[in-house]
């Protein structure tokens, strides 16, 4: 039986690959080990590991590794700790190959232990194109990848680009448009079971807006400011919102601290700050929004396929595939303001299928059945 182990870093990361992991659970080809850490444990981002247990996996191993601070240093420092904690993990559960996704720090971290350990790569996500640091990561993780599972034909394309063997490269769409597609959407969300702090809890059967603003690595002092404009675009909209925590890269404290002292000075406003919701839950809250504003990938991916309109704010997201649903404005509150007004004024957008059709997890799972881990990598020459 092949032994896959998989590395959970944070609560996105497990919403994308919980379809996958479903199905590899099911297959009696393939040993699941789950490895869970950095953000994923903690309860300031959610604690993604209880969700995990109460979705009925078995977590293998945990590994501590954060480092307080949201900065470059701590960042930096925590992909160290990652490398100590993981090689230890590893040399124990022996895996037959490693499967890690998207563009973390954390995943750069896994990657670089599985590559010194001759322990083969499975990369799900890789190939695409954004505007932060995530992309130098990506496309680093790609050359460390044995086999890769791009989500766009694009994305399929530029890894082969980069000099990898197409016969290794499957673009079966993103696990995420599975569990989308698995949602029963007339379920309500129980919001009763979500803590939150700011005094309003948001009626969901009328109209209101969610925002989601991840720290722009490239240029984290500069979130504050991304913050401030987009507050006073808001302050002009008279919706309820629905602001979900930033995820733990440099600049989060900074983004955290100046929603809440913002939600202070302005306590007349329908306004919600929550730490996280569940995967399915999440992507029901993204559904019934009138609009999804900041600079998360959800607003390029998920939504795409919900037809949801998005207002992307800022170059954190600037190179990467998007469908109609999505307009593109800079950190102006006036710019911010407009576009939030006229998308709010639409209806849902048709449902694209450029990142997936719901179907991608089972082919995965075949594929990784048949394939023979090797890590025996060579640079790929078109004749």
């Amino acid at each position: 039986m092949k032994k896959i182990s998989v590395v959970i870093i944070n609560r996105s990361n497990y919403a994308r690959l919980k379809p996958l992991l479903i199905e590899i659970k099911k297959s009696k080809k393939i040993k699941l080990s789950i490895i869970t850490g950095s953000s994923s444990i903690l309860s300031k981002y959610g604690d993604a590991s209880e969700q995990i247990k109460r979705d009925g996996f078995k977590i293998d191993y945990e590994f501590y590794s954060h480092l307080a601070g949201e900065n470059i240093h701590s960042m930096t420092k925590s992909t160290g700790l990652i490398i100590l904690e993981l090689s230890t993990i590893l040399s124990k559960i022996n895996p037959n190959l490693i499967l890690i996704s998207a563009d973390r720090f954390e995943t750069l971290a896994t990657g670089i232990t599985a590559s010194y350990m001759n322990i083969p790569i499975c990369h799900v996500m890789g190939g695409e194109l954004t505007g932060s640091i995530d992309e130098k990561v990506r496309h680093s993780l790609t050359k460390l990848a044995d086999f890769h599972f791009p989500n766009t034909n694009r994305s399929k394309k530029i890894i082969v680009q980069m000099g990898e063997n197409p016969k290794n490269v499957f673009n079966v769409g993103c696990p995420s448009i599975d569990l989308i597609k698995s949602i029963n959407f007339k379920k309500e969300v129980d919001l009763n079971k979500y803590s939150y702090g700011r005094g309003y809890r948001v009626n969901l059967k009328k109209k209101y807006l969610t925002v989601l603003i991840h720290p722009d690595t490239k240029k984290y002092q500069e979130n504050k400011r991304l913050v401030l404009e987009t507050c006073k675009a808001l302050k002009t909209i008279k919706h309820p919102i629905i602001w979900l925590w930033p995820n733990i890269d440099a600049g989060a404290d900074l983004i955290a601290k100046s929603v809440g002292e913002f939600a202070d000075k302005n306590k007349h406003m329908k306004f919600n700050f929550y730490k996280h919701f569940e995967p399915e839950d999440y992507l029901k809250i993204i559904n019934g929004s009138a609009c999804l504003i900041g600079n998360s990938s959800s607003g390029i991916r998920e939504s795409s396929y919900l037809g949801v309109p998005v207002v992307n704010i800022g170059d954190r997201q600037i190179h990467r595939e998007r469908a109609k649903n999505v307009i593109d404005v800079k950190e102006d509150y006036l710019k911010i303001r407009n576009a939030i007004n006229k998308q709010i004024s639409k209806k849902k957008y048709k449902k694209s299928f450029l990142y997936g059709d719901g179907n991608s997890c089972k082919k995965m799972v075949k594929i990784l059945e048949k394939i023979i881990p090797t890590s025996d990598k060579k640079f790929f020459i078109r004749n």
